[in-house]
């Protein structure tokens, strides 16, 4: 009852926000905006002018598995960072005003605070990077060539892991830090430090999180999933579990003193 309870408002209150309408919005304007471009890009070059009387444009398409990475591309740099502000407040603001307060004291468990607000915001992401990801196949399949759907909500699936990762660490940083401004820096800071970490040393560590798009192409082209991204899942799974026990325990210890 509790963690309904705290789920709902919080999906309520992302309703009220209009966060349910503006933020798949920018995911499927995010997948669309990759494969319109690259199709329509001699049209556009061309509108534009500058070149030289005679000359022609001639630019290889590129695969559909491309553009559909494009767009996931898209999704971890721009999409990542709408995840990471739109909740860096979700629980770092209601301690910052003393809500959270007034809500644990009742009592509310702790964890059961954490995993249903944590479980609103991934509902609202998951459902927006889909809206995005389905927006983007289907222009590439009448642009370009038809990819089976299968494949998509398949890679899609794997892909939400690497979204559920990225909301668990914003979360923990909520419990740490009582500034929403600074629980952002502090979230990218973490999916930067991987990236370059991933970059380094992938030949040695092949199951970080941060990876699991770079896995996705094989599913998308083929239909099969490699190996390495049945390890990646199952350590991305794992530390999102940890995350949350220790957001958990960070925000009972952060009350408790």
């Amino acid at each position: 009852m509790q963690w309904m309870t705290i789920f709902n408002a919080q999906s309520l209150e992302s309703w009220r926000n209009f966060k349910w309408i503006w933020v798949p919005l920018v995911f499927i304007l995010l997948g669309l905006m990759d494969p319109l471009t690259t199709y329509y890009l001699p049209q556009i070059l061309d509108s534009v002018g500058g070149l030289p009387e005679g000359a022609t444009i001639d630019i290889p398409t590129p695969p559909p598995t491309d553009v559909i990475m494009m767009s996931i591309g898209q999704f971890n740099m721009i999409g990542v960072a709408v995840i990471v502000l739109i909740s860096m407040g979700a629980i770092s603001g209601e301690r910052k005003s003393g809500k959270a307060e007034l809500i644990l004291v009742k009592p509310v468990n702790h964890m059961a605070y954490i995993t249903a607000k944590w479980a609103s915001f991934s509902l609202l992401n998951l459902t927006a990077v889909y809206a995005g990801l389905l927006s983007s196949w289907y222009y590439v399949s009448i642009l370009f060539e038809n990819i089976p759907f299968t494949n998509i909500i398949i890679s899609g699936a794997f892909y939400s892991l690497w979204i559920l990762f990225i909301t668990a660490v914003n979360f923990f940083m909520n419990t740490l830090v009582k500034i929403p401004g600074l629980v952002a820096f502090l979230t990218i800071a973490v999916i930067i430090v991987m990236q370059i970490f991933s970059q380094i040393f992938q030949h040695i560590i092949e199951w970080l999180p941060n990876l699991i798009p770079n896995y996705m192409i094989e599913i998308i082209e083929t239909g099969n999933v490699p190996s390495e991204l049945w390890g990646t899942s199952a350590v991305t799974v794992l530390l999102i579990v940890f995350l949350l026990i220790g957001a958990s325990y960070s925000l009972k210890t952060k009350e408790m003193s």
